[in-house]
């Protein structure tokens, strides 16, 4: 009894020592595409979920690896903040500047940024003062628009998509022509890069026309199975979840989606570290 104790003990200092570890680092993953739609080689680097999270002081430490990696462009894929009455906006907006000196910048809402808009009633103005800011930065959220790059044959959409699809539980059925109703049609001539922060309807940003869809939202199921390798839990509070993290393919489309930087609901994460995405856009 008294050995079975001790295993016991070790384990749980070991999990422990593990959870705060992974809690407080992140990785850098690398993904390339190649397309013949792609007119110019260029870099990305992609952040989602950070959620207010701090990497040293005023992150100094997520900034430095971002420059280390010479973006040309930082594509957010959602939730930088965390939508909660009274939290801080200062923590994402000083980011935000910081980066916004440096590279443009283009930003797909999460749930939470669309959170604070359509309840005024439980988040006050936050919605509206983390608008204004981002104006002053001059950053614009692609909501449920586009935007060109010509020389790059690059076209980024941002989706923010109904809260109807952030259900607990289940995952609400999309139909098929509800991204195009909300999106139009894409240029089948440029390469389009989705930033779509709910991983669940893939197949639907697929069936669209998305070339790469860029995700986030369940950071990494939270907790991870040694070996397997599959994240535990989502944000819908749905066990083993399909769309976990990784790279995920439909098709002709391929999803990177990030296991975020950040944290929320459940402060924790055990073998899964944050991650930051680099892609590389190259000519075929």
């Amino acid at each position: 009894m008294d050995v079975l104790i001790t295993v016991l003990v070790c384990v749980g200092i070991i999990l422990v020592w593990v959870m705060l570890y992974d809690s407080n680092r992140f990785v850098i993953k690398r993904y390339t595409v190649s397309d013949v739609k792609i007119r110019k080689n260029v870099r990305a680097v992609v952040l989602t979920d950070l959620h207010n999270k701090k990497y040293g002081r005023k992150n100094e430490r997520l900034l430095e690896a971002i420059r280390e990696q010479k973006p040309d462009m930082i594509l957010i894929a959602g939730d930088i903040l965390t939508a909660s009455p009274g939290k801080p906006l200062e923590p994402a907006l000083e980011f935000l500047s910081e980066l916004a000196k440096d590279y443009p910048i283009y930003y797909g809402n999460g749930n939470h940024e669309h959170r604070l808009k359509l309840y005024p009633e439980t988040y006050g103005d936050m919605g509206e003062r983390y608008g204004q800011a981002l104006q002053e930065l001059k950053i614009e959220p692609l909501v449920n628009q586009h935007c060109v790059l010509q020389d790059s044959g690059i076209a980024i959409y941002g989706s923010e998509i109904d809260k109807f699809y952030y259900k607990r539980f289940r995952i609400p059925q999309m139909s098929n022509e509800y991204m195009e109703s909300i999106l139009g049609k894409p240029d089948k001539e440029l390469y389009t890069v989705l930033l779509a922060h709910n991983p669940d309807y893939f197949p639907q940003y697929a069936g669209w026309g998305a070339d790469l869809v860029l995700s986030g939202h369940v950071h990494g199921g939270v907790a991870r199975v040694p070996f397997w390798g599959k994240g535990m839990i989502s944000p819908g509070l749905r066990f083993f979840p399909k769309y976990d993290g990784g790279v995920f393919r439909e098709g002709q489309a391929v999803m990177i989606l990030s296991r975020g930087l950040g944290m929320h609901t459940i402060p924790v994460r055990l073998f899964n570290p944050a991650e930051l995405w680099v892609i590389d856009f190259k000519k075929d």
